[in-house]
């Protein structure tokens, strides 16, 4: 009887293991979008991409949404590797699903941005579309119209953009649901925790969000302004994760019966901060097994101190020096009629590659 009890256990326990880590494996592989090619939007249709059911069947029901969930990943994927392009881990992905590997799985602070960047990339090319007048579903947050300051003279007007929907579809698409259920009481899953971060990410849009006014009156004596709400350009909300990356919390692990620090059992999480469950990998040293490439080979900046730094990023292994031959026309003139000659200029210039 006992041995049957303790094999009910080991079964459960695989079986939470299983759900825990397939859900965000299977939701994720949307992701694959933000890396196809530039010639692939005439070829898309909900059949098309990787998406689980439950996508797939929110696709059907909104088919002319499906352009801007493709420009969403791709504005993600490039803010991604544009913030960490001089760090260790440095955004790498693969031309096929799952397209960030091991880190969607690994509970770590990467896995807590990459979900947050998505998010937040989803909301804006959402958003954004809304704005540009592209769907009948959405157009401009009207429910600032009307509204108005007398003492400052200015009144609410022009078309702020329509975060509410962006977000609402954003919920609906990654988590499956339209309220925000990120918050967990006693621990985190894997789950809960990509919950969270994505919800960190579409509330990232909405704080970096601006006030634009433009003014009317008699030879520009702007007596009375109209203003409106408009996101950041999403290099202004990738900046704004990065340091949110930089300064994410550790949680405990629900799935693990003991924790190793006990100050991780209650730190104060609020709905703006990353979270992750496991220590990052040093990404120094290639692990074909966890998908790390390392850093071997890593153009680096022998005079800086920083992550891009030879020292920092090759791990104190050194740096091998190239002198590379550059080539490039110089000294452009035009001459009549009509033609432009140039001048075929040669440089010399130190590479620094990580041993």
């Amino acid at each position: 009887m006992e041995a049957r009890s303790c094999g009910v256990r080991h079964v459960c326990a695989l079986t939470l293991l299983l759900v825990s880590v397939c859900p965000p494996r299977c939701r994720s592989s949307w992701m694959w979008l933000g890396v196809t090619s530039a010639g692939a939007p005439e070829k898309l249709s909900c059949s098309n991409p990787p998406l689980s059911a439950r996508q797939r069947d929110l696709c059907r029901r909104k088919p002319f949404l499906l352009p801007s969930v493709q420009d969403g990943a791709r504005l993600a994927v490039a803010e991604c590797r544009s913030q960490f392009r001089h760090e260790r881990w440095n955004c790498s992905t693969s031309e096929e699903p799952p397209v960030f590997g091991h880190e969607l799985t690994s509970g770590t602070k990467e896995t807590a941005f990459i979900y947050a960047v998505m998010a937040a990339g989803l909301v804006h090319a959402v958003t954004r579309s809304c704005s540009q007048g592209n769907m009948t579903e959405c157009g401009c947050d009207a429910r600032l119209r009307g509204g108005s300051s007398a003492v400052e003279g200015w009144h609410w007007g022009g078309c702020s953009d329509h975060i509410q929907y962006g977000t609402w579809f954003s919920r609906r698409f990654m988590d499956g649901t339209t309220k925000n259920t990120s918050t967990s009481c006693g621990g985190y899953t894997l789950h809960t925790m990509n919950q969270h971060n994505s919800e960190a990410g579409r509330q990232a849009v909405d704080r970096t969000m601006s006030t634009d006014c433009r003014c009317h009156g008699i030879s520009g004596s702007c007596a009375v302004k109209t203003c409106w709400r408009t996101m950041a350009a999403f290099e202004r909300v990738g900046s704004y994760l990065k340091d949110r990356y930089l300064d994410s919390i550790q949680v405990s692990d629900r799935s693990r019966r003991k924790t190793r620090r006990k100050e991780q059992r209650r730190l104060p999480v609020d709905k703006y901060q990353l979270i992750f469950l496991n220590k990052s990998p040093n990404y120094c040293l290639e692990d074909r097994r966890r998908g790390v490439a390392g850093t071997r080979g890593r153009r680096c900046n022998r005079t800086s101190s920083g992550p891009d730094g030879c020292n920092l990023l090759c791990c104190g292994r050194g740096y091998n020096t190239h002198v590379v031959r550059h080539v490039q026309r110089c000294e452009c003139k035009f001459v009549w009629c009509c033609y432009v000659r140039c001048r075929r200029c040669e440089s010399m210039n130190d590479m620094h590659t990580c041993k």
